[in-house]
């Protein structure tokens, strides 16, 4: 049953799957673990963006197209939430009218990207990817009356997702779960269903022939396969999947902008991600997100631990807390020189 459930995709590797049901073990238990408000926070992101990199990984690891539009359309799941609870009121049907709209306009947007770009050699239709991300993030941040400009939108949620919701009062387990513990358990239900459905793509007949475009697309074309509907229809799903998890973290933030969806800087963090996890794995989205988000959020502090504890020494200026961002690099390209396959790839390889 549970070999079913991952599309006979086992992990392959005894290391890795360990390391693998730890993490999901660390999601599925984060509010019971006494993390306070930013651990929980910080578990939150992990979900999101474990989403968001593995429909990436569809594109780019799976079909081997590198697209620079993929923040589009996370943005644009979360305006849609934004949007719809500001013009249809804070309802349950308002969330399902706001992720269907976004699904709707990421699917026109992706089908027309992939038809008109995807035609062209993979430099080329990463520039015209890049060119349209850039020209909706200035449309995004122009049009205040709309999305509220470079303040983006505050919004509520349905009463029951709200912080101050409380479901029981004696708790459980010594947790009382309040709105925040529900919308948490929204993003794992939600991105669990999202992650096995792409594990199941990914090994389907379609996803086979996406592999095979990856690595010899002419001879794909030979034996009869039209390329190019294949591609759209990568864009497409990878796309969507990309909509939902902007849309999950709108529920979470209770807040849509373009710094927070929209930005350039998060298309990178996407692909360093995705590096440092391994392509065309799927896993390696789980890994490298949680890896990558958890050295955002705590490498600072360890920083400051360090720092205090060199204090009056030469070396202790390596260590500043405000010089993150370098060790931050320093500890990318290490993992690119050193795991040229990711994390994925090196565990496997290790059995």
């Amino acid at each position: 049953m549970f070999s079913r459930l991952l599309s006979h995709d086992w992990p392959r590797g005894r290391l890795l799957s360990a390391l693998l049901m730890a993490i999901a073990f660390a999601l599925l238990m984060a509010p019971f673990l006494g993390l306070g408000a930013t651990g929980l926070n910080v578990a939150a992101k992990v979900l999101v963006f474990i989403l968001l990199v593995a429909s990436f990984d569809l594109l780019l690891g799976y079909s081997g197209h590198v697209s620079f539009a993929h923040t589009m359309f996370f943005g644009v799941g979360a305006y849609g939430l934004a949007l719809a609870m500001k013009h249809l009121g804070s309802t349950v049907g308002g969330m399902l009218a706001g992720l269907g709209g976004a699904l709707l306009v990421s699917l026109v947007l992706a089908v027309l990207i992939g038809v008109f770009s995807l035609r062209v050699r993979a430099i080329f239709f990463a520039m015209i990817t890049l060119a349209v991300a850039a020209v909706f993030q200035t449309f995004v941040a122009q049009q205040s009356w709309l999305t509220g400009g470079e303040d983006g939108i505050n919004f509520r949620l349905p009463e029951f997702l709200q912080p101050s919701y409380r479901l029981l009062e004696g708790g459980l387990l010594g947790l009382d779960i309040t709105g925040r513990v529900l919308s948490y358990y929204l993003l794992l239900v939600v991105v669990l269903a999202c992650f096995l459905a792409l594990l199941r793509i990914v090994n389907s007949p379609f996803g086979r022939v996406l592999q095979a475009l990856r690595e010899n697309d002419f001879r794909a074309r030979a034996i009869g396969y039209d390329t190019l509907w294949f591609r759209v229809a990568a864009s497409v799903l990878s796309a969507l999947f990309a909509t939902v998890a902007g849309f999950l973290l709108s529920v979470w933030l209770r807040y849509s902008g373009p710094d927070v969806s929209l930005s350039f800087e998060l298309m990178v963090d996407i692909l360093l991600m995705l590096v440092i996890g391994g392509m065309g794995t799927l896993y390696g989205a789980v890994l490298g997100a949680t890896l990558f988000l958890l050295a955002q959020s705590y490498l600072r502090d360890l920083l400051a631990l360090a720092f205090q504890a060199l204090q009056g020494q030469a070396l202790a200026v390596f260590f500043d807390p405000d010089r993150w961002l370098f060790w931050l690099g320093l500890l990318f390209i290490v993992s690119v020189y050193t795991l040229p396959m990711g994390l994925v790839g090196k565990l496997r390889n290790k059995g």
